[in-house]
């Protein structure tokens, strides 16, 4: 195989395999930085070798390997300036291959990538710091793209990564899924995490694609191992809401990848099969009465699934379900959406008085999603000039090419009229 033909391949490994690699890295080295240099390390040695030897059967075993004993020759080297690395090293050695340890309770889940999560959400962390390296490290979103999840700066992000990452060190925190007496109360930040990677996948916060589908679907796939692990209903309810979004994913961008809104969606291209996987999950969460914000949320996505078009849309029931989300999590997006909810229910007028008190008290000041959602109503109720002016606002604030281009089309439709 010739080097050019190589490096795609290579590429394409990396896009699809490079996390998991890295999580079992970082379990094996117990070192994040130490696990991040093997990986590159072993691609780079991929690229030498795969050309003149041809593609191993297992790439990612092969990346595992090398990468291992490539951090175990970084060790053998420095120990030769330092003796007391010479421990560590042939420490190392005695790791023979990355299965894990079948007598430890918490294996049950032979997924390394679910094992870092529940590891990057020790208690021993603060949440946003545990979502923040489990998003960088587990999911390899960059900082950026963690930061606008956040409505923060990338510097401040940035900090907080490193931050953790010392304090794991620091700690002594294991690299291990916890006791399954330990599961539940670690089971928020995980599931914030898997919400977060979930949305990025969903609505991409920069660049040309709408969409992210990897990152969607690895979250959908840790969503169902988490279940697998610990079957609570706000687990359950969490990968409701995935399935009853991702099923419109074919319909919310034209052939060319434009932008189409909810109510403009064909609606006969939603995924019927993940329509009622989502609605049983979200039928036995809700029966439990131990359900949260996710289940909530994904009984709202139901409703908008249920109507077969958009007229039809039960918002009388959405806007009773955003009350009762409202109290559950009383968070500024929350009363966002609940604002375009009632707008639809109520008139512009009503919802338009919602999210200018919302922005008002300088909340969500710079969500380019609240001034688009101002702008449209303001849209509809003939206010051209300030619709101009929110969505110029909306457009300055997002990084993601078909928004901007959506936006730019509202801008000229307005000011042509």
């Amino acid at each position: 195989m010739e080097n050019a033909e190589t490096r795609p391949l290579l590429d394409s490994i990396y896009r699809s395999e490079s996390r998991r690699v890295l999580a079992t890295l970082i379990r094996l080295l117990g070192d994040f930085d130490m696990a991040e240099e093997a990986l590159h390390d072993a691609f780079v040695e991929a690229l030498r070798a795969w050309p003149e030897e041809g593609v191993p059967a297992n790439p990612r075993a092969w990346l595992i390997s090398t990468g291992r004993f490539k951090a175990i020759d970084r060790l053998r080297r420095a120990a030769r300036f330092d003796q007391a690395l010479s421990g560590v090293s042939r420490q190392l050695d005695d790791v023979a291959t990355p299965e894990p340890d079948s007598t430890d309770e918490a294996d049950d889940v032979e997924d390394d990538r679910l094992r870092l999560i529940f590891t990057c959400c020790h208690p021993a962390l603060g949440p946003d710091a545990q979502i923040a390296l489990t998003l960088r490290e587990v999911c390899g979103l960059e900082t950026e793209q963690i930061a606008h999840a956040f409505l923060t700066s990338p510097s401040t992000l940035a900090q907080r990564i490193v931050r953790a990452k010392t304090k794991i060190r620091d700690a002594g925190i294991p690299y291990q899924v916890p006791s399954r007496d330990e599961l539940p109360e670690r089971l928020d930040a995980v599931l914030h995490v898997l919400y977060l990677v979930f949305n990025e996948g969903y609505l991409a916060s920069a660049g040309e694609m709408l969409t992210r589908p990897d990152l969607s679907g690895e979250a959908i796939r840790l969503a169902r191992l988490l279940i697998e692990l610990l079957p609570e209903p706000e687990a359950m309810g969490l990968l409701a809401l995935m399935l009853l979004h991702e099923a419109r994913r074919a319909a919310r961008a034209s052939p060319s990848g434009e932008l189409v809104l909810l109510e403009d969606q064909d609606r006969t291209r939603w995924d019927g099969a993940q329509i009622d996987e989502g609605r049983d999950l979200v039928e036995r969460a809700l029966y439990s009465r131990r359900f949260g914000p996710y289940t909530l949320q994904a009984a709202i996505a139901a409703v908008h699934a249920e109507a077969p078009d958009a007229s039809r849309t039960d918002w009388r029931q959405i806007v009773g379900l955003y009350d009762v989300l409202l109290r559950v999590d009383p968070s500024p997006v929350v009363r966002l959406n609940r604002a375009a909810a009632i707008a639809m229910r109520d008139g512009a007028e009503a919802g338009l008085a919602l999210i200018e008190s919302i922005l008002a008290r300088d909340e969500l000041t710079d969500y380019h999603l609240a001034h688009a959602a101002r702008a449209d109503l303001l849209r509809r109720l003939g206010r051209a000039g300030e619709a101009i002016a929110a969505y110029e606002r909306a457009l300055e604030l997002t990084r993601q090419g078909p928004e901007r281009r959506f936006f730019q089309k509202r801008l000229e439709e307005l000011r042509a009229t």
